[in-house]
């Protein structure tokens, strides 16, 4: 079957959820053989895209340029994304300034075409990540213009943001190439408001949030056990949604919860995060309780064992569509799972509200799932007292300078604690 010389690898935005076999085969083989988080970096990258179908122009501009991107990343350089440094940055804008011949085309086509025979959509063989133009005669003419490449970065920042709120790198290499370019300006991009971002619930508002799920999945446990659990092993074992979602070449199963046979401590095991790499993050009694009482639910022995391949959170009906259309246990996916803790979250916001406070009701809708791994992981420096070192460790963290910064607390509790601050410490002392 006869293919572009490079992939186009992301569909319209009609069927981005979908997958497409060429493309999940492509990642698989790129991770196991030369980027081993490809494909974490493309799950993300298609929820950013999905972010932007509201837009098509701007669906189209961020497809093209993630594309093209991953490319020169997977194919030419052969390093991870998150990797990359502002070096790597300039390194890349070059190769789009001079690209291969061969990768360029002259005329517009469509990235996917449908194939009659099977009724698969197969990338066309016609398409080329580089378009140039056609002067009268036979000239051809391939540019990249001042704009063109401001875009690019632009795009490549927006990426790179996204991929930091996720807390999947902890730099931004397009914008430090951008600050210290002819475009840079004295305004620099910065990650955290002047009130330092609020990324963890409080202990309030957490309290909230769990005995709502506990409520839901006390009144519907055919819809809501899964929840609860759900954001039980998020919080507790400060994982990343990625961490717990379906993606080309992983699903996570029953078997990455283990027991050490010496110590008897139970543990999740993770075997592909940032940065494609390992951990084992050491589980409550809590949780494994939380555990116990969601196996039993799907009707499964107390306790994992090894080699148990039943999916860790299947879906409640089958997939309508995708690569798993059809199939009833499947793992849920990023955006399902996002969907789903949404969800909870508007539900306890709602339910502090009508509880009259409206400002913690206000940030809570500012939340998502990936906050609860923030919450778990503050909740236990500042409250818990888990030492800083161990809490590095299960939240994998690279440095203990990142671990540190959960060393706060937020604007909320920081009201509410400064309310009864009296005047003078020594009224009423004889």
């Amino acid at each position: 079957m006869y293919m572009p010389p490079v992939l186009p690898l992301f569909e319209s935005s009609i069927h981005i959820h979908e997958g497409n076999s060429y493309i999940n085969q492509y990642i698989t083989q790129i991770s196991i053989n030369q980027v081993n988080d490809a494909g974490l970096l493309y799950e993300h990258a298609t929820e950013l895209l999905y972010e932007q179908k509201s837009n098509e122009n701007s669906y189209k501009a961020y497809r093209s340029e993630l594309t093209t991107f991953f490319h020169w990343c997977f194919d030419v350089a052969r390093l991870s994304p998150a990797k990359l440094t502002r070096r790597e940055i300039s390194r890349y804008l070059d190769y789009c300034e001079n690209p291969p011949k061969d990768l360029i085309g002259y005329f517009n086509v469509a990235q996917f075409k449908l194939d009659k025979a099977s009724g698969d959509r197969m990338p066309n063989p016609a398409w080329r990540p580089f378009v140039g133009k056609k002067k009268l005669g036979k000239e051809q003419l391939y540019t990249l213009s001042e704009n063109a490449l401001k875009t690019k970065v632009a795009i490549l920042s927006s990426f790179y943001s996204y991929l930091m709120s996720e807390d999947f790198c902890e730099r931004n290499p397009a914008q430090a190439w951008m600050n210290h370019s002819r475009f840079s300006s004295k305004k620099k991009y910065q990650i955290k408001d002047e009130e330092g971002s609020m990324l963890s619930f409080t202990e309030l508002q957490w309290s909230y949030v769990i005995s709502t799920v506990e409520h839901l999945a006390k009144e519907q446990p055919e819809l809501h056990q899964r929840s609860l659990f759900l954001i039980k092993l998020i919080y507790c074992c400060y994982l990343r949604i990625s961490e717990v979602s379906a993606r080309a070449g992983y699903t996570p199963v029953m078997e990455q919860f283990r027991q050490n046979s010496q110590t008897g401590i139970w543990s999740f095991y993770i075997p592909q995060s940032k940065g494609g790499k390992q951990r084992t993050v050491a589980i409550s009694k809590g949780l494994l309780a939380g555990l116990v009482e969601y196996r039993r639910f799907l009707k499964l022995p107390d306790f994992p064992v090894i080699g148990e391949n039943h999916p860790l959170f299947i879906r409640h009906r089958p997939a309508g569509r995708g690569r798993e259309v059809g199939t009833l246990n499947a793992n849920l996916g990023i955006r399902q799972i996002r969907e789903e803790i949404d969800k909870i979250i508007e539900n306890a916001a709602k339910s502090i509200e009508n509880d009259g406070l409206f400002e913690d009701a206000h940030h809570m809708r500012k939340l998502t799932a990936h906050n609860i791994r923030h919450t778990g992981i503050t909740h236990d420096i500042n409250i818990n007292g888990r030492p800083l070192s161990h809490v590095q460790a299960d939240a994998g963290h690279e440095s203990i300078d990142t671990t540190s910064q959960y060393l706060h607390t937020s604007q909320i509790e920081r009201h509410h604690s400064a309310q009864n601050k009296p005047l003078d410490h020594l009224q009423g002392i004889e």
